[in-house]
C-alpha cells in the first residue's frame, strides 16, 4: 500500500493514448490511492465515463457533472482542493498550448489553472505536434510553472508515424508520481550509490562462477531511495527492477564492480551548487548533502587465478579438474569511506555467530553500519521478504516484511541514526 490514502487526480484528453490511463489508475488503485478523473469532451470520444467510473471507484468529473453544492467536491476548484496531486496523462498538443498560455476554455483546464501545488504531464501527440517549437516553448514555460513534464516516448505511433510523441510507459508516469509524493527532505538530492546482486567471475568464456543473489534486495532499495527524491546510481549485473531514472551500470567481476564503484563515489562526493548561488555570483559556494553508499551485492570470495579465453574442452581436462582460486579483492573493505556514510549487508547461515560477526565485519572494515540478514528456510536469496537487523556501535533496529516495504523502514530509521 505504497500510496496508501494519497488522493489523486487525473485528467484525460482526447488522445488515443487514453487506455494506457485506465492502466495507470489500475496501479494507483492497487497502491492504496484514492483517485478521481477529469475528462474532456475530447476524451470521451474515445472511452465513455463509465469505464473510468468503474476503474477508479469514483464518480467521474466533466462538463456535464460539475456540482456546487456545499457538500460537494465535484468542481474544478474544490476537487484541486482534494487532490495530493494532479496528473494529466494523455496530454495533448493543444492542451499543453493552452496550458501555457493559461487558456481555462473546459474543466480540465480550469482545474489545472486552479491548482497550486505540482502536477504532471504526460504528453502524447503526433511527432511533428511535439516537435512544432510552439509545443516546445509551451513545455519551457510549464517548468517554470509548477509542472513537470514526464517525456514521451519514440516509437511506431497511431498515425503509422514512426517518432518521437508517444505517451511514456504507465510504470513511469506511477515511478514519477510516486517520487512527487513520497520524497523526503532529508533524501531529496541526495547521492546514493548501491551495489547489488551477484557477481561473475569467469573461469572460460562459457563458465563462471556465482552465487543465488537474485539482486531484489538492492533493487527494492534503489526504488525507495529514488521514491524518497535521492539521486541514485545502482552498480551490479542482475535485471534489476528499478524505475526508468536509476541510473544502472551493468558490471559482472568484482574487480570490474569495484572499479565503476570507485568512480561513482567519487562522483558522489562532488558538490552541487545550489540555485540561490547560482543567482548570486558573490557568494558562490558549494552546497553537499553527504553521500551513502549500500554494499548490498554478493560478491565472490574467490575467482578463478588464470581465467581462459575460448572453452576449455574436457577431453584436455581430463577426468578430474583441479580449478586454482585466488582471493578476490574486498570491495567493502577498499572502496574510499571518507566524506560518504558506508553501510554494508551481511548474509549469514550462522545463527548463533552471525551478529558477532557482522560487528566484525563493522569495525574491521571501518562501516558505519551493518545489516544482517540471517538466511535460512523462511529467508533465502531471491525471496521477496527479509528480515533484517542494522547494527553500529551506537545503535541497532530490527525490519521485516516485504523488501520495499522495510526498504521504506531501513532509511526513515538511517535518518535518526544519522540525524544531520
Amino acid at each position: 500500500m505504497l500510496l496508501k490514502d494519497k488522493n489523486i487526480l487525473v485528467g484525460v484528453t482526447g488522445s488515443i493514448a487514453i487506455y494506457k490511463s485506465l492502466e495507470l489508475i489500475r496501479l494507483y488503485i492497487k497502491a492504496g490511492a484514492n483517485v478521481k478523473v477529469i475528462m474532456t469532451d475530447g476524451a470521451k470520444r474515445f472511452i465513455a465515463p463509465l469505464t473510468f467510473e468503474t476503474i477508479s471507484q469514483s464518480s467521474v468529473l466533466d462538463e456535464n457533472t460539475e456540482n456546487w453544492d456545499k457538500n460537494s467536491i465535484n468542481n474544478h476548484i474544490a476537487i484541486g482542493k482534494w487532490a495530493d496531486i494532479f496528473i494529466i496523462a494523455p496530454a495533448t498538443a493543444n492542451t499543453i498550448n493552452k496550458l501555457s498560455n493559461g487558456i481555462a476554455d473546459n474543466l480540465l483546464l480550469q482545474t489545472a489553472l486552479a491548482y497550486p501545488r505540482m502536477k504532471l504531464l504526460a504528453p502524447a501527440a503526433n511527432t511533428n505536434m511535439i516537435e512544432n517549437p510552439i509545443t516546445k516553448a509551451s513545455l519551457k514555460m510549464l517548468a517554470l510553472c509548477n509542472f513537470q513534464t514526464i517525456s514521451p516516448i519514440s516509437k511506431e505511433l497511431a498515425c503509422r508515424d514512426v517518432g518521437n510523441g508517444a505517451m511514456t510507459e504507465v510504470q513511469d508516469i506511477f515511478d514519477a508520481t510516486a517520487r512527487e509524493l513520497l520524497q523526503d527532505s532529508y533524501w531529496i538530492d541526495r547521492k546514493v550509490v548501491l551495489n547489488g546482486g551477484a557477481t561473475i567471475e569467469k573461469i572460460d568464456d562459457v563458465r563462471f562462477i556465482s552465487n543465488f543473489s537474485s539482486g531484489k534486495m538492492a533493487g527494492s532499495l534503489a526504488t525507495a531511495l529514488y521514491y524518497k527524491g535521492a539521486d541514485v546510481c545502482l552498480v551490479g549485473s542482475s535485471d534489476f527492477k528499478v524505475p526508468s531514472e536509476v541510473h544502472i551500470i551493468k558490471t559482472t567481476s568484482a574487480s570490474e564492480m569495484n572499479s565503476y564503484l570507485t568512480d561513482c563515489i567519487r562522483v558522489a562526493k562532488k558538490g552541487k551548487l545550489s540555485n540561490a548561488t547560482l543567482m548570486d555570483n558573490s557568494n558562490v559556494q558549494l552546497i553537499q548533502k553527504k553521500p551513502y553508499f549500500f554494499g548490498v551485492a554478493a560478491v565472490s570470495d574467490y575467482t578463478p587465478k588464470y581465467p581462459q579465453n575460448g572453452k576449455l574442452k574436457k577431453d584436455d581436462i581430463g577426468e578430474n579438474w583441479s580449478l586454482e582460486l585466488k582471493k578476490n579483492i574486498d570491495i567493502l573493505a577498499n572502496l574510499p569511506k571518507e566524506d560518504i556514510y558506508t553501510i554494508g549487508f551481511k548474509a549469514e547461515m550462522d545463527k548463533a555467530n552471525g551478529k558477532q560477526n557482522a560487528l566484525s565485519m563493522l569495525q574491521n572494515k571501518k562501516l558505519d553500519g551493518v545489516c544482517l540478514n540471517i538466511l535460512d528456510n523462511t529467508n533465502t536469496f531471491g525471496s521477496d521478504t527479509n528480515t533484517i537487523e542494522f547494527l553500529n556501535s551506537a545503535d541497532s533496529f530490527i525490519v521485516s516484511g516485504e523488501k520495499l516495504i522495510i526498504s521504506f523502514e531501513l532509511l526513515e530509521n538511517l535518518q535518526k541514526v544519522f540525524n544531520e
